[in-house]
Formats: C-alpha cells, structure tokens, sequence
C-alpha cells in the first residue's frame, strides 16, 4: 500500500513538472527574439491638492515595427501626485521585436483636471496635441531584454493659469531608464517651512517638494554635477535658503544628502 502511494506521488510530481516544463516553454517561445517593453508613470510634486490626467494610449515607435500601442494596465485617469518621490505605477508593458526604439507617444482624453484649495478646475489641452504628446527617445532593444522606461510627468511645470482664470495642460514630461542616470535624495525639515527642493546645472533643472516626512527623491538625473537649492513655498519668504554646491551625480548610483534645517530669517 504504501509502494502504491509513493508511486502515485512521485507520478503526479513528474507530471506537474511535466506541465511546467510546457509552461516554462510556451512562455519562452512568446517572447524567444523579442524584447519586453514597460512603461512606468512617476511625477515631480507639485503644490496643487490634485491634477488628474486622463490617459488613453502610449505608443512607442521602433524602425522594425513602426507604432506600436502598449496595452494598457487601467487606462484612464491617474492623479499625477500619488506618484512622487519614488513612488510609481506600471502604465503597461509590450513584447517587440528587437530596434532602435526611437519615439514615445502619449495620448490623452478629455477627462482632465486640476484641484485647487479643494475646488476642481477642467485642463484643457492645446489643440495640436490631439494626435499625442511625442517624446524623442535612444535606445536599443536587444532580443531577451527587459527594458522599464518611467515617463516622469512634471505635474508644476505641466499646468498653467490662463488670463481668464483657466487652467491649462501642457505637459513637461522627461523620460528616463534605470540605466540613464543616478539619483539624488535626502530630507529637509520642518514641515511647515513648506520645502521645495531644485536641482539643477547649467543644461538641466528639476524640482521636488518632499513629502510629509521631509522625504525627497530626483530620480533618472543624467550624470554630471549639480547645485541643490532648498527654499520655501511660502510667499513673502521668511525662510533663509540653504545652498548645497558640488553634488556629483554617477551613473547607477544614489548620491545622498545631509538632511538640511530651514531656518526663519
């Protein structure tokens, strides 16, 4: 009986390996000369409550496959500032074949918004950006590779008050790889300074307002070396600046910051 029960066993232990062997192969043979493409979505914080972007599409283009549209996750409405200071979320992914992967392009519907002191305000978008806001990218998609790009939408920089008390979208969004740059963090206090951090050299600024905990993160910042500036959102400004020079940026690597005290005037 138990000879029987041991056979029986190790004939459903083969049979499942059997089945993930298929498995294991099936998935191989999808993907077997293709490269897998994610897309990411993070953004720089911004002082509004809310700024809601509807996104439909991302497509990218490679000189093998043309257009390609990325199927997505949960197409709709995302709040840009649910993903800042290293927090994102996964738009889609696409297996493809292997190119030169030299555009992006993100399409957006109607349902845009921007909440400001609690009151919500429709962003309307430029007429010429109805076929897609396009991005030049420079990568090489080689067949077996997992690739994540982040579309990293500058949400500040992004929306604009027009004369009759309008607010508009344009989209300052930068792309980055985990292999494109490092990253700069650290933390500034106190909360009620209402920090706001830039980062910036003669070719590049970049700007972040920390999350409740003094938190801040400049992810995909190219190489180079960098003035980080801490200051204050509050107008007029009782806060002393604090002036950080020479802070060097390697590829691959996080360069972290003392934390730093803003102190009234």
């Amino acid at each position: 009986m138990k000879r029987a029960q041991i056979l029986i066993l190790f004939a459903i232990v083969t049979l499942s390996g059997l089945i993930l062997s298929a498995c294991d192969k099936d998935d191989k043979n999808t993907t077997e000369g293709k490269a897998t493409v994610q897309m990411m979505l993070t953004d720089a914080p911004s002082v509004y409550d809310a700024v809601n972007v509807d996104i439909r599409e991302v497509l990218i283009h490679t000189d093998t496959e043309g257009w390609v549209s990325v199927p997505l996750e949960n197409p709709g409405v995302y709040n840009l500032l649910e993903f800042s200071n290293g927090l994102d979320v996964l738009l889609g992914t696409v297996v493809i074949a292997p190119g030169n992967l030299s555009q992006m392009r993100l399409v957006l519907g109607s349902e845009n918004s921007v909440v400001v002191d609690g009151v919500s305000y429709p962003l309307t978008t430029p007429s010429g950006q109805t076929s897609g806001i396009k991005l030049n990218l420079h990568s090489q998609l080689e067949a077996g590779y997992f690739y994540k790009f982040w579309l990293d939408f500058d949400a500040s920089r992004s929306v604009h008050m027009t004369g009759n008390g309008k607010y508009m979208l344009k989209p300052v969004i930068r792309m980055f790889t985990e292999a494109s740059g490092g990253a700069i963090t650290g933390n500034v206090f106190p909360e009620d300074a209402a920090p706001i951090v830039t980062v910036y050299n003669n070719s590049d600024t970049l700007m972040a307002i920390p999350n409740a905990n003094g938190y801040f993160l400049f992810p995909g910042v190219s190489e180079g070396t960098y003035t980080v500036k801490f200051s204050s959102r509050l107008d007029p400004l009782p806060i002393l600046d604090v002036i950080v020079p020479n802070v060097v940026v390697v590829k691959g690597q996080t360069t972290v910051i003392a934390d730093v005290t803003l102190l009234p005037l």
